[in-house]
């Protein structure tokens, strides 16, 4: 069986292994289903962890082990087993290069949710039965469709730099020397301007997402409601603030939360930018750095139970808004 462990440098070996992969699924569902099958009268229960017994199980190994793990690691120092107790925890809030890394992913928790979501509900409520509402949506909605690293990397180029009296590559430094301005670093600004500045990769991709779902909820708005408000007089921005806005609320309260969340996992465009340097890492890149560059298996395994700690409380009001979402409907 040893060629199982080397099954990656040969092809036919590859074709082998995955092969047999799935004869051991095939045969593991037929012994299931088997089982299962096989008493007339069998137990609701029996029958229920026939078909979920493989799910859960993998779930446990998959999820519940590795979350389990962590949490052990992150109470242990560095790739030791020696017991610190709370220390890697009281390092990410007292150690100035910690603190700064929570500053940074709170601003993106904050801030990056917040504009994304404003432009998507403006766009989306502007352009709604629009002659060009098909053409509109389908522009702004196109970043969805590029990488997080496809879009860090245009932007990138947009933020590029060059010695003044030198043709500029960049975009925006090509419109400041157009307007009789020096070219700057962008990503070299002082904290958080320059974390401002990468939001905006963020910003621009998930607008499109925002716009897509507040624009079905608005369209989902009954036509009797609008047609009474104005009616009353009601129009311009007091319809945008008295009815579209609170028929909405639930939707508007998922994007919101959604979008918080991949903030929260938003790896690739700050790895992307600017590797984190310049004052400008996040929790989910900072574990990455602490467990793989840094050899801190203890410290890595903190900032990952903080960031699952961060979530939790999201999770738990999106799911509730979504509920009410589905209760209007």
């Amino acid at each position: 069986m040893d060629w199982l462990l080397h099954a990656g440098d040969d092809p036919v070996q590859k074709l082998l292994l995955m092969l047999i992969a799935i004869a051991l699924f095939v045969g593991l569902m037929a012994v299931i289903l088997f089982v299962v099958d096989r008493p007339r009268n069998p137990p609701r229960w029996f029958v229920g962890f026939g078909f979920i017994g493989v799910a859960l199980l993998l779930l446990t190994l998959g999820l519940l082990y590795p979350a389990v793990s962590t949490i052990g690691k992150s109470f242990l120092r560095r790739n030791s087993d020696d017991f610190i107790g709370l220390d890697n925890y009281v390092r990410a809030f007292t150690e100035p290069q910690f603190l700064i890394v929570l500053g940074n992913t709170a601003l993106w928790v904050l801030v990056a949710p917040l504009i994304a979501t404003f432009f998507g509900l403006v766009y989306a409520y502007l352009v709604d039965r629009s002659r060009f509402e098909k053409v509109a949506k389908g522009l702004v909605f196109l970043p969805m469709a590029v990488s997080m690293v496809g879009a860090s990397l245009i932007w990138k180029f947009v933020y590029d730099f060059k010695p003044a009296g030198v043709d500029q590559t960049g975009l925006l430094n090509q419109f400041l020397v157009w307007l009789g301005g020096e070219p700057q670093q962008f990503l070299l600004l002082d904290r958080p301007w320059n974390t401002f500045l990468i939001m905006n990769v963020f910003i621009w991709i998930q607008t499109g997402f925002a716009m897509t779902l507040l624009s079905a909820s608005i369209k989902a708005i009954p036509t009797d409601i609008v047609e009474a408000a104005k009616l009353d007089g009601v129009s311009g921005f007091g319809m945008f603030w008295r009815i579209t806005i609170p028929s909405i609320r639930p939707a508007l309260v998922v994007v919101l939360t959604t979008i918080a969340m991949t903030t929260l996992k938003t790896f690739d465009i700050v790895r992307t930018m600017t590797a984190g340097k310049f004052d400008t890492s996040i929790v989910a890149l900072e574990f990455y750095e602490q467990g793989f560059r840094q050899q801190d298996a203890g410290m890595a395994a903190a900032l990952a139970v903080l960031l699952f700690v961060i979530v939790i409380p999201v999770i738990v009001y999106n799911v509730r808004q979504m509920r009410k979402v589905e209760e209007i409907r």
